[in-house]
């Protein structure tokens, strides 16, 4: 029986994929399935995949399309996986050998719709030259300490049922594994053709979990390539109107937006106003900077014009959720030009 599917999306990757590949084929589970969706790649990417193919004809179960995003290769890899779990691995991440065998016995021990893990943002020598050793005293659960020049832990927030989900989730997809039969029965795929995606699958995901459990391990090696679609900011920024559209679409539909409104309300402004808002900043199109920095305030003050009256808000701490309380129609193109300068 196999226990887990992981899907890798490969597009253009040659520079990553075999790093990749090694770390998913030496996986201390046995029984795992590795399904490889190459995306319409025009460099070597094929070539370099067919070596492992050879090498683990077991192992390995290799996909080939046209390209279409990376929504679209992970959604054409649902289908082929066999394993009682589903995970999904960037083709430019890496992750630690024992993490889906790891996730899988915590997913067994509760009985879990859901395990999600914690990771490393790594930043690769090129964008980054201070090269120092893995910090050991504050990643001592990893199993390999590697040269590199700069790492980062991101340690996430347990939370207790989906509303506390809804407010402290990461929305990624590649740091967890789903029970293949909840992600079946809630029919819910990633979005074809948008940036985002995790957004959108992981909150129409949400209410069919109902129970999620943790590995308080950072296992992903989450890797910043600096012409990476994550790390490319342009007119693009604005298909998270679109994301958060088709969020308010389903929650209605679904007859789910009353139940989930406060939560809905409020990572809506904390989206905009935070993680949106710091990619709009650093659009090089002065123009379509000013529009989409414009058009996030309206967004925001038409759907919710109460949003800071917030219950959530109100109760929450920190840096960003003072800034939102602090943030007004007068002030909010000063926090526009501060959060550009950083």
């Amino acid at each position: 029986m196999i226990k887990v599917s992981v899907i890798v999306p490969a597009y253009n990757v040659e520079d990553y994929i075999e790093k990749c590949l090694e770390s998913l084929v030496n996986q201390t589970l046995e029984e795992i399935e590795i399904i490889v969706v190459n995306d319409g790649s025009k460099d070597s990417t094929k070539q370099k995949i067919d070596k492992f193919l050879e090498k683990h004809p077991e192992k390995i179960k290799y996909l080939e399309k046209s390209n279409g995003g990376l929504s679209d290769a992970r959604n054409y890899g649902i289908p082929y996986a066999q394993g009682e779990y589903i995970g999904f691995v960037d083709s430019d991440d890496y992750v630690e050998t024992n993490m889906f065998e790891d996730m899988y016995k915590k997913a067994k021990e509760e009985n879990s719709d859901m395990v999600e893990c914690d990771f490393i943002w790594e930043y690769p020598k090129v964008q980054n030259q201070n090269c120092s050793k893995t910090d050991t005293k504050n990643s001592k659960e990893l199993k390999s300490a590697t040269y590199h020049c700069k790492q980062k832990l991101d340690i996430g927030k347990i939370y207790n049922n989906k509303k506390e989900a809804f407010i402290y989730a990461r929305v990624v997809a590649w740091n967890k594994i789903i029970k293949r039969e909840t992600l079946q029965k809630s029919n819910i795929w990633f979005p074809k053709g948008l940036r985002y995606e995790d957004t959108e699958f992981f909150y129409k995901l949400l209410p069919s979990l109902n129970k999620i459990s943790f590995v308080k391990v950072p296992m992903v090696h989450y890797i910043q390539r600096s012409n990476s679609i994550a790390n490319t900011q342009n007119e693009r920024v604005k298909e998270i109107f679109d994301i958060w559209e088709n969020i308010f679409k389903f929650y209605k539909e679904n007859n789910l937006f009353e139940e989930y409104e406060n939560e809905i309300e409020y990572t809506y402004a904390r989206f905009l106003l935070c993680s949106s808002l710091l990619r709009i900043v650093k659009v090089k199109d002065k123009t379509v900077r000013k529009e989409l920095e414009e058009r996030t305030w309206k967004e925001l003050n038409t759907k919710f014009p109460a949003w800071q009256q917030n219950p959530i808000l109100k109760q929450e701490k920190g840096s960003k959720n003072t800034y939102m309380k602090l943030v007004n129609s007068n002030n909010f193109k000063i926090f526009c030009k501060m959060f550009g300068i950083l």
